[in-house]
């Protein structure tokens, strides 16, 4: 629920485009699922060919490094970054849904762990 709050609060309090910036990070991990082979795969089992893609957008320590780097970018003024910023709020927000709601990282065959 906090970075719900918080990717909302950014979205609102600078709109323009750190409002599609903050839902296409929300979108953007799951694009994985196009990526890479679809091969043979049961209900319920991502194809072998998706899982490196699909683990790797998955780990909060992309967003988590966005969010440490991002305000240290050069730019023009202090709100010079906020959308990168928005976009990995958006990202980490995806990733804590899906643990939530029972969606983890996936063995090497594809299956939930």
């Amino acid at each position: 629920m906090f970075l719900l709050a918080w990717t909302v609060l950014e979205m609102v309090n600078h709109g323009g485009g750190t409002i599609p910036l903050g839902i296409v990070g929300f979108i953007a991990p799951d694009l994985t699922l196009f990526v890479g082979s679809a091969g043979p795969h049961e209900p319920g089992q991502l194809p072998r060919g998706k899982v490196a893609a699909y683990n790797l957008v998955h780990r909060p320590i992309g967003p988590v490094l966005g969010l440490v780097v991002v305000p240290f970018l050069p730019g023009d003024g202090p709100g010079a970054n906020v959308g990168l910023f928005t976009f990995a709020l958006g990202w980490l927000l995806h990733i804590a849904s899906d643990r939530a709601l029972g969606h983890g990282l996936r063995t090497a065959d594809g299956w939930q762990r």
